[in-house]
């Protein structure tokens, strides 16, 4: 049971977020909205406030936003006037209440780092060395295992992630390492080597290595608020850029399309987080919800970038995209969004 609300909070929650952007900045706006509803599907409860309806829906699993003339510039049925029209509006306007959206998403996850970060520390890999390779550069000096580093070419290594970003920086210059063996420090003369290695997308990439690898390690770093939020921010701009890299990556078909994955996986994702606490389901949601405000921005019509797409045209041409135009695009993004659900449903139900 507790598995089923933990996915019903994380999907439900990460979607009426995205929607509550897009309802915030409209009613900052001074854009008429027709109805806000918390799910979707038979309303279950409603009341009205002002103009705008608001809605309890049956099915838990997001919200939506209706806005006054979203889709005919007529319809202003409701007290609306034409001033509160959406279609009305100046392009710019409209462009911020579509992207509201996203960055919505993108605002939850860094609350949700945020949080955990001020609440429970900031994890490290400790610089502490778990394996040296045979005959590799930290070998023929001497390196060994349990040595701490601290030092690297001048710059003070206080993290495991410090120690490869300085040795690849040495373009296979000599370099300096103090460790720490046994209390006491020893500095070593060491030479990088040019290797190939896998990054996180399983591609071969060169880089300056010495033939060593973490002992796994790991420390907690306690942060007050705002050491919090500046590591917050830092991990949510990391997870954008991975996130972005990744969709390039399956475009490109560097990552296989039998990866892709849609609810089902999500959900199994959410089940097995919920074993370890609230702390890894809340990490898990951040997560998706990056992903959830990057899939949005992508150029496809109907999702929130195929229109700032069309309204970016608008607004160099002066001009909305003809009618005809935005049906065939409507027409071909909903094909591409019904294939790839199908798709990624397919890959769910195999992997099950």
């Amino acid at each position: 049971m507790n598995t089923a609300i933990a996915i019903v909070l994380v999907l439900g929650g990460l979607i009426f977020f995205h929607e509550l952007g897009h309802f915030s900045v409209a009613r900052l706006l001074g854009i008429g909205v027709r109805a806000f509803s918390l799910g979707f599907g038979p309303v279950l409860y409603k009341f009205r406030r002002g103009k705008t309806e608001y809605r309890l829906s049956a099915i838990p699993l997001g919200g939506y936003v209706s806005l006054a003339g979203e889709n005919d510039e007529n319809d202003l049925t409701g007290g609306f006037t034409e001033k509160e029209s959406f279609i009305k509006r100046p392009t710019w306007h409209r462009m911020l209440v579509i992207v509201a959206g996203p960055l919505a998403n993108l605002l939850l996850a860094f609350l949700i780092y945020w949080g955990l970060f001020w609440s429970a520390g900031q994890m490290h890999i400790a610089p502490e060395i778990g394996n040296v390779r045979d005959g590799s550069p930290a070998a023929q000096v001497g390196i060994a295992e349990g040595d701490t580093i601290t030092d690297i070419a001048g710059a003070r290594i206080e993290y495991w992630n410090d120690v490869a970003d300085t040795i690849g920086k040495s373009g296979g210059t000599e370099i300096s390492i103090t460790v720490l063996r046994e209390g006491q420090p020893i500095t070593f003369q060491v030479v990088p080597e040019k290797l190939l290695r896998k990054n996180i997308f399983g591609e071969d990439e060169e880089s300056y290595l010495i033939g060593i690898a973490a002992s796994g390690k790991t420390f907690t770093q306690p942060l007050d608020g705002v050491s919090a939020a500046q590591a917050g921010l830092e991990h949510t701009w990391e997870m954008i850029v991975i996130t972005g890299k990744g969709f390039a990556k399956i475009i490109q078909r560097v990552i296989p399309m039998d990866n892709v994955g849609g609810p089902i996986m999500i959900a199994q994702m959410v089940s097995q987080q919920t074993e370890y606490g609230v702390a890894a389901v809340l990490a898990l949601a951040a997560l998706i919800s990056v992903n959830l405000g990057l899939l949005n921005l992508l150029p496809i019509p109907v999702l929130d970038g195929g229109h700032l797409v069309m309204l970016t045209f608008e607004t160099i041409f002066r001009r909305p995209v003809p009618t005809r135009v935005m049906d065939i695009a409507t027409r071909v993004g909903i094909l591409l969004l019904i294939t790839l659900m199908v798709w990624a449903t397919f890959n769910d139900v195999r992997r099950l």
